[in-house]
């Protein structure tokens, strides 16, 4: 109840700084907290709970339905993103809404009404370090990296550093020591996140990737590794989950007053 408090008194700040309509705060208080589409059902008060709107997550779901999501959601938002996002939902959504952007690599489709009086947001000194063991392992990584960046946040990407050529991660010390959180994604067996974690101070989030050959598991391997890590400071989200990732790395960054 503390985050609505906290969202509710902002509101009623903006409506008193003529920053908000008060016809405006009405709709967003007098809505139903929820919208039912038959297929889905979407949480509009998620943003005053939670400080950003609910995501979409597009695996399974239809191009059409995707677009319509998006639609409806950014109805009522400034600022909202969908995951796990295809080249054939991008274009259903170009279609409803021409000024989305869609993030190839990390999958990610986002349409930001508000984007120019949100860049002061990234100019404060702390940051957060995506780094990733290998290449393969960049689409997950980019998916944390970019929801970080949709959130608000500075972010710096430390890409190709695993374990096999430990000197090119030991060579970016400075990166490694200085950042607020590390988010360390990586395959194989897992190791990069427990070796950073034996490193620097800071949080660390780990990510488990599905790449890698049989044994891996498609991922099982790299998360039994990170769970049963000796290193202190080290969380460990589901395998493949950049997005889990980067929501939770913001939070840190928000509680700790760096966002």
């Amino acid at each position: 109840m503390e985050i609505m408090d906290d969202r509710l008194r902002k509101l009623l700040q903006d409506v008193k700084a003529d920053q908000l309509e008060i016809d405006e705060a009405l709709s967003l208080l007098r809505d139903l907290p929820y919208q039912d589409l038959s297929y889905a059902v979407l949480d509009h008060h998620r943003g005053l709970r939670k400080g950003f709107p609910e995501v979409v997550f597009c695996q399974g779901k239809t191009p059409a339905q995707v677009a319509e999501i998006l639609s409806e959601l950014s109805k009522r938002h400034d600022r909202v993103m969908a995951t796990r996002a295809d080249e054939e939902a991008f274009k259903a959504v170009t279609a409803a809404i021409p000024e989305a952007i869609y993030h190839s690599q990390a999958r990610i489709i986002v349409v930001d009404k508000g984007s120019e009086k949100r860049e002061s947001e990234t100019d404060d000194d702390g940051y957060v370090l995506v780094i990733s063991a290998g290449t393969s392992d960049m689409p997950v990584a980019e998916e944390a990296a970019v929801t970080l960046e949709i959130l608000g946040n500075r972010v710096e990407r430390l890409y190709d550093v695993g374990v096999a050529g430990l000197h090119r991660l030991l060579d970016k010390r400075e990166k490694l020591f200085t950042a607020k959180v590390i988010i360390a994604v990586a395959g194989m067996e897992g190791a990069l996140a427990s070796v950073v974690g034996g490193l620097v101070a800071c949080p660390v989030i780990a990510v488990p990737t599905s790449v890698g050959y049989g044994a891996s598991l498609n991922g099982l391997a790299p998360l039994l590794t990170m769970l049963n890590s000796c290193a202190p400071g080290v969380a460990v989200v589901n395998v493949d989950n950049g997005f889990g990732a980067g929501y939770f790395a913001h939070s840190i960054m928000s509680v700790t007053g760096e966002k």
